[in-house]
């Protein structure tokens, strides 16, 4: 703890800060608050996503068994190309966060006379596939640049209740011992001057039975 200065000045420093503390830890508490509810809110759309992109895999293995017992079995992984994931600028709670837009993808031109008939829907798949795997990972860098902050928030709330309010209060604390017992002992000075200035010989000798 850094040393203080026991004046009226450092007191009404403590108390300001004291002020100031209270004021903005609720502010605080509320970010916290919204920011873990964002992350959870993310986290189920991520989720679901997945969920999506699990199902449209599954209809990509059934092609690949249909494309096992074919002689010219295509690479699925040509069948549909991501180009680029579009994103637009958001922001929650104060952190910018990318806001999913949709993709470029190229698809493989199709020869309509050797191409086998489910190839259309397989391709169908990947592109899905691709587009949901982007989404997917635009959630999880939202997700993570909330995570980001509330670790940041919740370290500002904790020296806020746990250091910086404790502090001003037991520093305010000191101060007013301090300048309490500095005030009784002006007070018991003044005192004794005050006697000393009626009666000097009594002063002396009531100094003397202290002594």
């Amino acid at each position: 703890m850094a040393t203080i200065k026991h004046t009226k000045t450092e007191l009404k420093a403590q108390k300001d800060a004291l002020r100031r503390f209270q004021r903005f830890l609720p502010m605080l508490q509320l970010k916290k608050q919204q920011l873990q509810m964002e992350i959870a809110a993310i986290t189920l759309r991520r989720d679901s996503v997945s969920d999506r992109e699990t199902q449209a895999r599954a209809a990509v293995d059934a092609w690949s068994r249909l494309f096992a017992d074919s002689s010219a079995t295509p690479d699925l992984g040509e069948l549909a190309v991501l180009q680029s994931v579009t994103t637009a600028p958001g922001n929650i709670a104060g952190v910018p966060i990318p806001i999913y837009s949709g993709v470029i993808i190229t698809r493989k031109p199709l020869d309509l006379f050797d191409s086998p008939p489910w190839l259309d829907d397989a391709q169908d798949a990947v592109e899905q596939i691709l587009a949901l795997r982007a989404e997917a990972t635009v959630l999880e860098c939202q997700r993570q640049r909330i995570a980001t902050e509330l670790l940041t928030t919740s370290q500002r709330v904790n020296l806020f209740e746990k250091v910086k309010i404790p502090e001003c209060q037991d520093n305010i604390r000191v101060i007013r011992i301090f300048l309490g017992d500095e005030q009784t002992a002006s007070v018991s000075r003044g005192k004794i001057a005050k006697r000393r200035s009626t009666n000097p010989n009594t002063a002396q000798s009531h100094e003397e039975d202290a002594a």
